[in-house]
């Protein structure tokens, strides 16, 4: 009888701990020992992928709202729920980095508090943020930089995988401070740095400017086309260097003639989920299949100087706030027809010709030169 009383009150106690290191495991305050059955090694290309994928998921998640309501809700005028709508899904724009670090941490399979940390730190190095000394005030504008964002982010990881456990019951106070601030720092210090790399990028573009039209126009198309589903930011870009006329028409033509073939490739080989996100604006999808499969590049490009031949041909224009979204919330084609560009123009320029040049190089480099396979190349690697 002794032996069955003892028997059944360990058996509650060990159910009682049981239920209590379940509860720690899911605040993120019990380090789970259970190693997760790995498919891949832990390779720098691996660590890279899972940065790319959480980045290309964040970057959805964060921007379409905006993009999608913006264009729309612009119609209603003052309307009080078309104005606070706007406005929430600006605010909800400004999480993207806090978004991206939590993802980014997703893909690592993080316990919850190790994806906090890792996105605060995100969003704090992202520079989405910043304390404006004039107006004593934190001040919060676009997306933060999205290089610098996914730099933190990969710096937060690195350490929480190197820390493991070591806190241990201090973990709730000594992560957030030590890993989570300390690796903002190492952010906040890394931005000026990476800024000046985006500036430099844009000062090469800006120099395009310089040379006549044609090629103006087929070098700017082109490096838009491919910066677009790149880490750096197309609008940044634009707004920093100041394109206007047809170099800002150029500039969204690129941006659209990445879209529109990014579109057609998707078409037959992803869900119709992200065929949709990528006509709504979320061409960075494409990040992970970039740095895999640089391929890609060669259809974006071919669709992107196809594309670019009305541009100089019926000066097709723009301006610093058109010239990187492309046909994003209809933005690049409403630029050109305020610039003077007649409506069939417009469809024919913007959509009707790209789409004819990516289904012409579908047929050139995949059917009959056989450069790659769509579904590989193409196929989403979220």
């Amino acid at each position: 009888m002794m032996a069955d009383s003892t028997n059944k009150e360990m058996t509650h106690a060990a159910a009682d701990a049981l239920v209590d290191e379940q509860k720690g495991k899911a605040g993120g305050l019990v380090e789970d020992n259970k190693t997760p059955e790995k498919s891949q090694k832990m390779t720098p290309r691996v660590f890279l992928n899972k940065v790319l994928s959480g980045t290309a998921l964040g970057v959805i998640i964060g921007l379409i709202p905006n993009a999608v309501l913006s264009g729309i809700l612009k119609y209603f005028g003052t309307n009080t729920f078309a104005v606070t709508l706007t406005q929430i899904a600006v605010i909800f724009q400004l999480a993207t980095p806090l978004i991206i670090g939590g993802l980014i941490a997703l893909q690592f399979e993080f316990n919850p508090m190790q994806m906090m940390v890792t996105a605060g730190a995100s969003f704090v190095g992202s520079g989405v943020v910043k304390f404006n000394p004039a107006m004593k005030a934190y001040v919060g504008a676009g997306t933060g930089d999205l290089i610098n964002t996914m730099i933190t982010a990969s710096i937060a990881v690195l350490v929480l995988m190197w820390v493991k456990d070591k806190f241990g019951s201090t973990a709730v106070v000594a992560m957030p401070i030590l890993v989570g601030c300390g690796v903002a720092y190492i952010g906040v210090l890394l931005l000026p740095f990476i800024a000046a790399f985006t500036a430099a990028i844009g000062d090469v573009i800006n120099s395009f400017t310089t040379l006549q039209p044609i090629f103006m126009a087929i070098l700017i198309c082109c490096s838009f086309a491919t910066i677009i589903i790149s880490p750096i930011s197309t609008v940044a870009i634009g707004l920093a260097i100041q394109l206007n006329g047809v170099s800002a028409g150029a500039a969204a033509m690129g941006v659209a003639a990445t879209a529109l073939a990014l579109v057609v490739y998707s078409w037959t080989v992803n869900k119709s989920g992200v065929t949709l996100a990528i006509a709504l604006g979320a061409m960075k999808l494409m990040m992970p299949n970039l740095f895999k499969y640089p391929i890609i590049l060669v259809p974006c490009l071919f669709t992107a100087i196809i594309s670019e031949i009305p541009v100089a041909l019926l000066s097709i224009s723009g301006t610093p706030q058109s010239s990187g979204f492309g046909i994003v919330g209809l933005v690049g084609p409403l630029a050109s027809m305020e610039a003077g560009l007649a409506i069939p123009l417009v469809v024919l320029c913007w959509i009707v010709i790209p789409v004819a040049a990516a289904l012409l190089s579908k047929l050139l480099f995949e059917k009959m030169l056989k450069l790659f396979d769509s579904n590989v190349v193409f196929k989403f690697q979220g």
